[in-house]
């Protein structure tokens, strides 16, 4: 069954939602809204699909992005995680090896977000975003696409 993002980042987010996160991590959501990079790495790309892995070494954080499509991951190793999200939430998340979630968004829905590993592991997710979704598909600059092997 599909989930529903946890938010909806308005225009004018209200900053007071957000006095519990730590300094400059707000300006910095702000600043990811339109980051379509779901991922470390663009490992394969079709017209209708977009696949990523996401490696989230211990003590960091990846990068504020937005989600506009349905798209599912999948955890490839085990740890645990801090999910800071567009709607003021901070939600803490033990993850496990296999670990599969699918999300969905309809016409204008978006989801903007970042994942810290407050774990001792690293975490690794892969992600696959269906590009033939309701909303236009986020671009991608060419330095996220992985190199082929020459």
């Amino acid at each position: 069954m599909a989930e529903h993002g946890p938010d909806h980042i308005e225009t004018n987010p209200d900053p007071a939602a957000f006095t519990h996160w730590p300094d400059g991590l707000y300006e910095e959501m702000l600043a990811g809204h339109s980051n379509g990079c779901v991922g470390s790495i663009l490992v394969s790309e079709t017209d209708r699909v977009r696949v990523w892995h996401l490696h989230i070494p211990a003590g960091t954080r990846c990068a504020f992005h937005r989600h506009v499509n349905p798209y599912f991951w999948s955890a490839l190793s085990a740890g645990k995680a801090r999910g800071y999200f567009s709607s003021g939430e901070i939600r803490d998340t033990e993850h496990f090896v296999g670990e599969t979630k699918h999300f969905h968004y309809g016409p204008g829905d978006h989801m903007v977000h970042s994942v810290e590993n407050i774990g001792d592991t690293d975490l690794s997710f892969a992600t696959v975003e269906f590009l033939d979704g309701t909303n236009e598909a986020l671009e991608i600059p060419d330095e996220m696409r992985l190199e082929s092997a020459a």
